[in-house]
């Protein structure tokens, strides 16, 4: 009998014990499921223009542009993980004119950083970025020859440094003393002509090649990114993203800028409405034109490169 409540008193402590082990689990598992948080947005923006016996005269047009924008982000006392996914496609057609690209960006995002204490809104930081576009880019209205291409060029950046994160602000600070920039143009042809900043082809006074351009490039230099979002009016958020790059070995002192700004206009839960402008200066990025109007293109010096938006359109959140 002593043996037998002995027994039962020991299968209940391991049943016990395993249901303590278990819930723990689940709740650990549970609470890891709750630091994830998905921000999903499809956004597609429409302008068009129609005349009919218009005495000042107009072409019609109509423009579209898709841009699908995927959240996953990770935080918990001391650690943020945000991920994200950005794709925009837009193109334009006029009457009387062939249709053209409007907008054309693949891009993936990743930050990690931890933090050791707890009151503190610096983060140990590493930050990769990826950018390309999906088909040729050309110099309108010449579409013999392409002065883009899928992979021509790509950029990565890689680097590790600080962040500083304010979440009641929506503001984000990241500096890295160490950062390499990979360009990548995987088309020989643009390569040859030394497009954004690889090395050009070598060839003879007579014009035969000596040595093809090469398609990748590699920096190290020094990043800082800044970002903030505001509600400056009602149902009106500002997204001011500003980028600073300078290269150690290559002309240290000149910065690349890429600062891109928007706002988001809420009509209701569908119905959006975007104004944006986006600013690029890149010294390895020299300006193409025809300027003689004979058909070739001629490369110039770097430029100033200003692309605005305006469009009223639909969205989507999941």
């Amino acid at each position: 009998m002593k043996l037998k409540l002995l027994f039962v008193t020991f299968f209940v402590t391991i049943l016990s014990s395993n249901a303590t082990v278990l819930n723990d689990s689940l709740t650990l598992k549970r609470d890891s499921i709750n630091n994830w948080k998905n921000i999903n947005k499809v956004r597609f923006l429409f302008t068009q223009n129609s005349f009919v016996n218009w005495s000042a005269g107009g072409n019609n047009s109509i423009s579209g542009i898709l841009k699908i924008n995927l959240t996953k982000n990770y935080k918990n006392n001391h650690t943020t993980w945000f991920n994200e996914l950005k794709t925009n496609y837009g193109l334009n057609k006029e009457e009387n004119r062939e249709l053209r690209k409007t907008e054309d960006l693949f891009e993936i995002n990743s930050t990690f950083g931890y933090r050791q204490n707890l009151k503190s809104n610096w983060y140990y930081s590493a930050k990769f970025n990826f950018k390309t576009q999906f088909t040729n880019g050309y110099k309108y209205p010449n579409k013999e020859k392409p002065i883009s291409k899928f992979f021509a060029p790509a950029y990565s950046f890689l680097g590790f440094g600080t962040e500083y994160s304010i979440k009641e602000s929506n503001f984000k600070l990241y500096i890295s003393p160490l950062t390499n920039k990979t360009t990548f143009v995987f088309n020989q042809t643009l390569a040859n002509e030394g497009a954004f900043g690889v090395i050009r082809a070598k060839y003879t006074p007579e014009g035969e090649l000596i040595s093809e351009g090469e398609k990748i490039k590699i920096e190290f230099g020094m990043l800082a990114t800044g970002e903030w979002k505001s509600e400056v009016m009602k149902n009106i958020q500002m997204v001011n993203k500003l980028i600073l790059y300078s290269d150690y070995l290559n002309n240290y002192g000149n910065v690349d800028i890429d600062w891109e700004i928007n706002f988001d206009l809420t009509i209701n839960k569908y119905v959006t409405a975007n104004i944006g402008s986006h600013f690029i200066f890149d010294d390895d990025v020299r300006h193409k034109a025809d300027v003689d109007n004979d058909g070739v293109l001629d490369i110039l010096g770097p430029r100033l490169q200003v692309k605005q938006v305006l469009g009223v359109g639909f969205l989507y959140n999941f």
